[in-house]
């Protein structure tokens, strides 16, 4: 059976937030970022509304019907394009001034990621915990992931986990030359898949 999946739009906006939050809530990235329990709970839900609104304007979310799972994307461009410098200190200002691994995170994720090459950027994708397992990810994920087959595009991701980075595999993604060691924190697996070959 497949999966219904739409474009999510403005409308979206709090239950995606909410579902970002769910999933991402106990992932390693998210807890060496808000370290303190408490304090994640708190505030967690406030940067994934950031990110959602940096996605939603720049690039776009795919959202399953039922709104049990999404995927953040960005379409980037192969031509150099000038880095906002000052995105991650606003958005550090905006979620928790005082946290700056808000800012590092966003730092080193962009050291790593690989330009000259267009390509699909899948930024995040969560499904709600008690959905996990049923495909949902791979549903969403592979929606974007014929396209870039019939349009011969790449894609690239940094696995966030070892069981996630299992799942990107499965896709046909390949782990690049190094992992994204966080300091004092766990590692993050830059991943890129080349497109199948044309028939």
């Amino acid at each position: 059976m497949g999966v219904a999946i739409r474009r999510a739009g403005e409308g979206d906006r709090e239950a995606v937030t909410r579902l970002l939050d769910d999933a991402f809530q106990n992932d390693p990235v998210s807890s060496w970022v808000f370290p303190d329990a408490e304090d994640r709970r708190r505030t967690h839900p406030l940067l994934m509304g950031a990110f959602l609104g940096i996605v939603l304007e720049a690039g776009y979310v795919d959202v399953t019907e039922d709104g049990s799972a999404c995927a953040l994307w960005l379409s980037v461009p192969a031509e150099a394009h000038e880095e906002d410098e000052d995105g991650p200190a606003q958005i550090r200002e905006a979620v928790d001034p005082d946290n700056e691994r808000i800012e590092q995170i966003a730092q080193l994720t962009a050291q790593v990621h690989p330009s000259g090459t267009a390509h699909e950027y899948l930024w995040m994708i969560a499904v709600s915990p008690e959905r996990q397992g049923e495909g949902l990810g791979t549903a969403l994920i592979q929606h974007v992931l014929d396209r870039c087959d019939r349009e011969h595009l790449p894609a690239y991701l940094e696995a966030s986990s070892a069981r996630s980075r299992t799942l990107y595999e499965r896709l046909g993604f390949t782990s690049m030359d190094r992992t994204l060691d966080l300091p004092d924190g766990p590692p993050m697996w830059p991943m890129w898949r080349d497109p199948a070959p044309r028939a």
